[in-house]
């Protein structure tokens, strides 16, 4: 029988061990952890949708939040108007974010490098400023979400559920990402980001996969921001900032780029040093602890740049071996 390798058993003690932040939560009586990894998990999943584009199809987009406010934004608006079920705000989110990802997709794609990154911005500024301009809906100062969405008998007002309900779709997008990635569809993709040249030379319509790769991964990002948007009980421009889009791409670039964990490791770090960094409160004499409350963003680039220059794979643990590329466009016959 196949021994399971170390790099599974960490995943999997990872996965069991965020199932069961909600007891220990409940039994040192410390309910902010909850919401602490439910957001992780978050933005896990946002970071996870974006590392399909990114860390497997060498796409960087600095416009992915847009897809985040668009899911918060579906949740916030239909509740406003008294419509509070999950399924009318998934449908709704899904909906607009499809759209949206077809005409942003079909205009950036057909460009490269920093006129892609410059596209996906430009359409992200777009939205953010639409949604500033919703006066109705809170303008720049956003609007409070007065009730969480129901499914049907499940109603995410409960913490718990919530809690449970954002892990049950991480777990289902880990599985959906790994299959996907493993299929030709992920080939195809790994061998555009390689030698785009060559996969067109073999007849392959790289500008459809590159299309399909970066809609599945605005709709992940699209229900990340429904989620959101239930833990917070709030949506705002602010989630369609550039800034958000340059977090996600920090969250796996820390995690390492075209690895399954990788996003959410990355998102679990950045959000963890953030929360040590500005809340520190150690006794340190002469104010330390002050300066870095104060200044905790400068430290936080500063370890960002220590892992980019030293930890080429992230802070995930070193692949062993060599590793496989597998960039099966080297031959005709797999088409």
């Amino acid at each position: 029988m196949a021994r399971a390798s170390p790099r599974a058993l960490a995943a999997a003690a990872i996965l069991i061990a965020l199932a069961a932040v909600p007891v220990l939560a409940a039994v040192i009586g410390q309910p902010f952890y909850l919401t602490l990894v439910a957001r992780i998990m978050i933005f896990g999943l946002a970071a996870l949708g974006l590392n399909l584009i990114l860390g497997y199809g060498g796409m960087v987009s600095f416009g992915h939040a847009m897809y985040l406010g668009i899911g918060a934004y579906a949740v916030g608006i239909l509740t406003f108007h008294g419509i509070t079920s999950g399924w009318a705000h998934l449908t709704a989110a899904l909906a607009i974010g499809l759209a949206a990802a077809i005409l942003v997709g079909s205009v950036c794609l057909r460009t490269s490098g920093m006129a892609f990154i410059m596209i996906t911005l430009a359409f992200a500024q777009m939205f953010f400023f639409l949604a500033v301009s919703l006066k109705q809906y809170g303008g720049d100062d956003g609007i409070s979400i007065a009730s969480r969405s129901v499914f049907g008998s499940v109603n995410l007002s409960n913490a718990m559920l919530l809690y449970y309900a954002i892990y049950v779709v991480l777990l289902a997008t880990l599985y959906g990402a790994w299959r996907l990635i493993h299929s030709r569809f992920g080939m195809v993709l790994r061998g555009c980001k390689s030698n785009e040249r060559r996969m067109i030379s073999l007849g392959v319509p790289t500008l459809r996969y590159k299309l399909t790769a970066y809609v599945i991964s605005a709709q992940v990002c699209v229900i990340a921001g429904v989620l959101l948007a239930n833990l917070t009980r709030f949506c705002s421009p602010a989630y369609m900032q550039w800034q958000v889009s340059g977090e996600l791409i920090v969250m796996v670039v820390l995690g390492g780029m075209g690895t399954l964990l990788g996003p959410v490791a990355g998102a679990a770090t950045l959000l963890l040093i953030e929360e040590v960094l500005s809340s520190l409160n150690l006794g340190l004499p002469w104010g330390i602890d002050s300066f870095i409350r104060d200044h905790w963003m400068g430290l936080l680039g500063l370890f960002i740049v220590f892992v980019v220059l030293t930890l080429k794979q992230g802070v995930r643990p070193p692949r062993r071996g060599p590793r496989r590329l597998g960039l099966i466009c080297c031959s005709s016959k797999a088409w």
